[in-house]
């Protein structure tokens, strides 16, 4: 099957929380001084529907969680996805792109769901790097049992690599940030888009080639760099984890979604 016979996804950013008052070492590793390095932070889950195929791409994190780390939550994520028509408890397939808390914490939400993850990323998770906390700190204890439940509930699909779950949505590993996360390539009316999740939290970090400091392998990161890249038609079409130009930069889903939806699947409305 050619690229052309292959019918788009809509693509959806929810915007669900954010984190002000950062400074350019909180986002960028060394000495940097360039505009928009004292970036805030958004957080957003991700929709791909294409007619009645919908995929989820992680889950978020719940009001405990932003108390505990002093981010805002704007809406639950439940109520971002009935935005754009989406019901949580229907949802059959949800891709966790890693565990970390902010990306895999309101699994319980998605009874139906099947929990696609990389199996780098439940080892990192629950092995050895777990003794650390500097890379324990990420995570929350409770998201990870729970995401074990899941797994002996028989809801979890492990992908080694690279991975197609329908034409024109596939996973690929990427590392670094974790040592299992993952981006998504969706195929759209504007080409191929890549979510690249934590590969880059923000442009910066993969425009000038900066890693962001939560990283477990920085060579991998910045490789990871390259590889989002080349899986998407161009920068344009690179979708970062958590810069708030997102939103500024793609055109709200409907009226009644202004500031918390956004439309990926078309080109961006304001330059790079």
């Amino acid at each position: 099957m050619g690229v052309q016979d292959i019918a788009p996804f809509e693509l959806y950013a929810i915007r669900y929380a954010r984190h002000q008052g950062r400074k350019a070492e909180d986002n960028y590793i060394g000495s940097v001084d360039f505009h928009d390095a004292d970036s805030d932070l958004d957080y957003y889950v991700w929709v791909a529907r294409r007619g009645d195929e919908t995929y989820v791409v992680d889950t978020g994190f719940e009001d405990a969680a932003a108390r505990a780390r002093g981010r805002e939550l704007l809406l639950p994520v439940q109520e971002g996805l009935a935005l754009v028509g989406v019901v949580a408890a229907n949802v059959r397939n949800v891709i966790i792109t890693h565990l970390h808390y902010d990306h895999a914490g309101t699994l319980d939400r998605f009874p139906q769901a099947t929990f696609h993850i990389q199996d780098a990323e439940s080892a990192y998770a629950t092995g050895r790097c777990m003794c650390h906390p500097a890379l324990r700190q990420p995570f929350n204890v409770e998201d990870i049992v729970s995401f074990v439940r899941k797994l002996y509930g028989g809801q979890v699909k492990f992908h080694r690599g690279t991975a197609e779950l329908a034409p024109g949505l596939s996973l690929h590993l990427v590392g670094g940030h974790t040592a299992g996360l993952q981006a998504v390539r969706v195929w759209t009316r504007r080409g191929w888009v890549v979510l690249a999740s934590d590969a880059t939290h923000l442009y910066g970090n993969i425009d000038r080639q900066i890693p962001f400091p939560v990283v477990y392998n920085v060579g991998d990161m910045l490789e990871g760099h390259q590889l989002v890249r080349s899986l998407a038609d161009s920068p344009q079409h690179v979708i970062p984890g958590h810069d708030p130009q997102v939103m500024h930069r793609y055109p709200a889903a409907s009226p009644e979604t202004e500031g918390k939806v956004v439309k990926l699947d078309v080109p961006p409305i304001l330059p790079a």
